[in-house]
């Protein structure tokens, strides 16, 4: 995750779930870096459920990777982490062979351009925590939508709460822990009359 604050980052965390609970992830000192909350993350998964076994992941604005090495802690099949920092990039491969993580997929990149051609391909969660001065989240959230398998979820974070959502996409639990807004969207399927949809929940992370 990269946001801009006041404080710095830490210099690790630790994941707080699954198979690799308590393992310390590095926080590299670059800029604009920040990983997501404990806190949120922990919210995260407990929407999510716990037990991701067989789901098939994309982080694409990977940063320290908490969030997707969070996913295959808790069973994800696959799970892409895309950075364009190649510093970072090493610090994740390296993370990936200390756990074990053999359902860890590391590219360097764009995120963007990696939702992109990730479009029809089934994805059952995408993780957007693009930069905050990049402007990129209205394009990912779009090609996310296209990249997640109906009844599939994304989720987003950042600065402010999202305004219109793109087609096929819809507010599934929101919440704020501080100046960070984050969100769960989830594809609608298709098959399910719009009424019969759950509403959105919204929480301040504990």
């Amino acid at each position: 995750m990269r946001a801009r604050a006041k404080a710095g980052p830490p210099r690790e965390v630790r994941l707080i779930g699954g198979q690799w609970k308590r393992s310390k992830l590095p926080v590299a000192d670059a800029p604009g870096l920040r990983p997501t909350p404990d806190r949120v993350r922990e919210t995260l998964f407990n929407w999510l459920g716990q037990d991701l076994t067989g789901w098939r992941c994309v982080d694409a604005f990977a940063g320290s990777g908490a969030l997707g090495f969070e996913a295959a802690s808790r069973g994800a099949a696959h799970v892409l982490m895309v950075e364009r920092d190649a510093g970072l990039v090493k610090t994740l491969r390296a993370v990936k062979d200390r756990l074990g993580a053999a359902a860890v997929v590391v590219e360097v990149g764009d995120g963007l351009g990696a939702l992109r051609r990730a479009s029809g391909q089934g994805h059952d969660l995408v993780f957007l925590d693009p930069p905050y001065e990049g402007g990129v989240l209205g394009d990912a959230l779009k090609a996310a939508a296209q990249a997640v398998t109906a009844g599939g979820f994304v989720y987003c974070e950042g600065p402010k709460a999202l305004g219109d959502l793109p087609p096929g996409l819809q507010m599934h639990r929101q919440g704020r822990a501080g100046a960070v807004h984050f969100q769960l969207l989830q594809r609608r399927e298709t098959t399910l009359p719009a009424q019969s949809l759950p509403g959105p929940a919204e929480e301040d992370a504990p």
